[in-house]
């Protein structure tokens, strides 16, 4: 057989066997005897590859790229005789230094390549690196031997998820969590059986792209300990995962690890989406840190104003330059290489607002780069969720540009649910919509296109948005003037921790009431970690810097607040249980089926008549099961929640003959942990009517009555 004419030298530079490259794709390659090397630079007048020995201080050697080894603005070079194992690399580029027309090239400078699929560093989580460093994000080469075994996409129904938020370190590094490695994709894979005993199939992962946590130059004013970029909302390296989230980040190893987890969550029926931070990076302004974009190719990657300046529709000090070709390619490259190297099947978008920008900052019609991730054949059964929303203000909630694909983080549903719990008026019409799907803002998109969520990582915890009604962030050392201040909690009583058992129990209720909304409404329901045990930040609603309990998931609480996480259990039970719950289109309020029953119907403390008046505070709903998506039949289903401080007796809707409602849960109940388990709720003892108690929800099952069952409900 003959060998690849390509695989033998052209030249030599600096020591070195070479020939010209091949300009797709970027980054680094391993190629037969070499690897090709190729970087973008529109307007560099020259380019050098920059070759270090692990660790070491000083570069190895320096490789000028011949003009001829240009192609377009693409520079191409393969080396021979690596060793891939030893190796680190990075770029040098020189042109004008210009800020003005948008040009910031240093040639004093090693730059780290956008393209790359490993970067050291910070190789270990919150360790003190060389500050003095000429390189300190080192990209570094991969060779992919990963083995995925028998792994294929899951390809859940948008529809049928039930996603957990969750980060990777803050999930098990609590000296609780009793895994071998804490805080790593190591520690998260062992939690695998809690989270299929939980009943969640879908993970959302903050950011795991490489970010420096150690970004952050304040300390806690309190305790004086230094502060992290805990979150990691600061990408550094779009292609590499976190080598600090990795157990053997040291060895240069976090490909695999996180590979692996993947592959293990897939066993257990779990999809895993990755929170993804297009919208800015970790450059900063014109006084942050020069990494690689700025370096490469300032103007091209960066919204930069018409005196150079930077469009800071982030909040953090630069805007991507998202719909430039461009950078589009960057964006949509990334992205496939996510799914086809990492089997993720989702991704949900920070500030996606952002993504429909201009150049010049103003909202596009037809967005390219949102229309290609929507059309992309690579990215086809991926899941794509946008917070529809920036920084700047631009709010596009309901009219994301969705392509049919694009499902959005629904900011109007957090707000009605916590503004009706809390007991606001003229809240009970609102929220009827959001559970019935907001169909106001996706008619003709489906129900699945509003993620519906009431806590996030950004935000309260469930247990604080019933324990304080503000937000406490002096730990941040920023005066308490970060996070948001519309917050629509309520305390219920007594600001922070409670020794008073009234205190407690109306929390406690209130926890359960919010999820029995979450969960029994239309549309995709997302959970924050810990939510289930009651885990608290103590009324930080900020809590991006704090690497430390205050973020961490405390495992004792699984045993302390064993009642909240039982009834969470249940009701994400329930919900895939009863197709009824997860309808993909709205309902219309009719009867399509010839059931005798509308889809969904309304009602109040009397049946089949709803108050939507400004003073109602109660909202009941009963979906009929022959309206089930698919076609299969379902029991009826009502729900019923006061949020009134006074007691209602509830008028229930008559079923058909031969059917009666059973309780499955009741808030405000004795019973243990406030429901009955799946498929023995017992028969109520007043069929046709319901105490509902202060501050309380009941979810009652209407299905036929066995001629044995004689049980009634206490």
């Amino acid at each position: 057989m003959r060998e690849r004419v390509d695989a033998y030298p052209t030249h030599r530079i600096a020591g070195h066997r070479v020939r010209a490259g091949r300009p797709f794709p970027y980054g680094a390659t391993p190629v037969p005897g070499g690897v090709n090397f190729s970087v973008y630079s529109d307007r560099a007048t020259a380019m050098s590859l920059v070759l270090f020995e692990r660790g070491a201080p000083e570069p190895a050697a320096e490789l000028p790229f011949p003009a001829e080894f240009r192609t377009g603005s693409v520079y191409a070079m393969t080396v021979f005789g690596l060793d891939l194992e030893n190796l680190e690399y990075g770029f040098r580029a020189d042109g004008p230094f210009d800020p003005v027309t948008g040009d910031r090239f240093d040639a004093r400078r090693v730059l780290s390549d956008p393209y790359a699929r490993l970067v050291s560093g910070r190789d270990v989580w919150g360790r003190e690196p060389n500050w003095n460093d000429v390189y300190p994000y080192r990209a570094q080469v991969v060779n992919d031997d990963f083995d995925w075994g028998d792994d294929t996409p899951l390809r859940i129904p948008t529809e049928d998820l039930v996603i957990y938020e969750t980060h990777v370190r803050g999930f098990t590094r609590h000296p609780s969590s009793g895994v071998t490695a804490p805080g790593t994709y190591a520690g998260l894979r062992e939690k695998i059986p809690y989270l299929r005993e939980l009943g969640v199939n879908c993970v959302e992962l903050l950011p795991v792209f490489e970010f420096d946590e150690l970004d952050n130059p304040r300390s806690n004013p309190v305790t004086g300990e230094r502060l992290h970029n805990y979150w990691g909302y600061n990408t550094v390296s779009f292609f590499a995962p976190k080598a600090g989230y990795a157990a053997t980040g040291r060895f240069g190893m976090q490909a695999d690890e996180f590979k692996s987890l993947v592959r293990e969550l897939h066993r257990a029926g779990i999809e895993v989406v990755l929170d993804v931070v297009f919208n800015h990076t970790a450059e900063g302004n014109e006084h942050g840190p020069t990494i690689s974009f700025r370096g490469l190719d300032n103007a091209t990657y960066y919204m930069l104003t018409p005196d150079g300046q930077y469009y800071n529709f982030s909040g953090t000090g630069n805007t991507v330059n998202c719909n430039h070709p461009v950078v589009r390619d960057f964006v949509l490259g990334c992205l496939r290489h996510w799914v086809a190297e990492y089997h993720i099947d989702g991704f949900r978008f920070d500030l996606a607002a952002i993504l429909d920008r201009a150049p010049d900052g103003t909202p596009l019609p037809n967005p390219p780069l949102l229309e290609q991730l929507a059309y992309d054949p690579v990215l086809r059964h991926t899941k794509l969720i946008a917070e529809a929303w920036d920084a700047a203000g631009l709010y596009q909630v309901g009219h994301f540009p969705n392509y049919g694909r694009w499902s959005e983080w629904n900011g109007k549903y957090r707000d009605a649910v916590r503004k009706f719990i809390k007991g606001e008026p003229g809240v009970a019409g609102e929220l009827a919509t959001r559970m019935a799907g907001s169909p106001d803002l996706y008619w003709g998109r489906g129900a699945a296109a509003s993620v519906n969520f009431i806590t996030a990582h950004d935000g309260f915890t469930l247990n604080d948005l019933v324990s304080y009604n503000g937000k406490h962030n002096e730990a941040n050392g920023e005066g308490n003037n970060d996070g948001a201040n519309d917050n629509h909690s309520w305390n219920c009583g007594e600001e922070g921790p409670s020794a008073s058992p009234h205190v407690r129990d109306l929390r406690m209720r209130q926890m359960k009431n919010l999820l029995v909304i979450l969960l029994t409404s239309q549309g995709v329901p997302m959970i924050l970690a810990g939510d289930e045990v009651g885990r608290t930040q103590l009324g930080n609603n900020n809590t991006y810097c704090q690497d430390n309990e205050l973020s961490w998931f405390d495992w004792g609480l699984v045993e302390a607040n064993a009642e909240l996480l039982e009834f969470t259990r249940g009701l994400i039970a329930f919900r895939h249980a009863h197709p009824v719950l997860r309808n993909t289109e709205h309902p219309r309020g009719v009867d399509s089926m010839g059931s005798g029953y509308p889809d969904v119907s309304w009602h109040g403390v009397r049946a089949w008549h709803p108050d939507w008046s400004d003073h109602c505070r109660v909202v009941a709903l009963m979906r009929c099961g022959r309206h089930a998506k698919g076609g299969v039949p379902d029991d009826h289903v009502y729900v019923a929640v006061n949020a009134h401080w006074e007691p209602h007796d509830m008028e229930l809707p008559q079923l058909p003959d031969g059917q009666a409602w059973h309780l499955f849960a009741d808030t405000g109940a004795l019973m243990p942990y406030g429901m009955h388990p799946l498929g023995q709720e017992p028969l109520l003892e007043h069929p046709g009517r319901y105490h509902l108690g202060p501050h309380s929800a009941v979810v009652l099952v209407g299905r036929p009555v066995p001629t044995t069952d004689k049980e009634m409900a206490p």
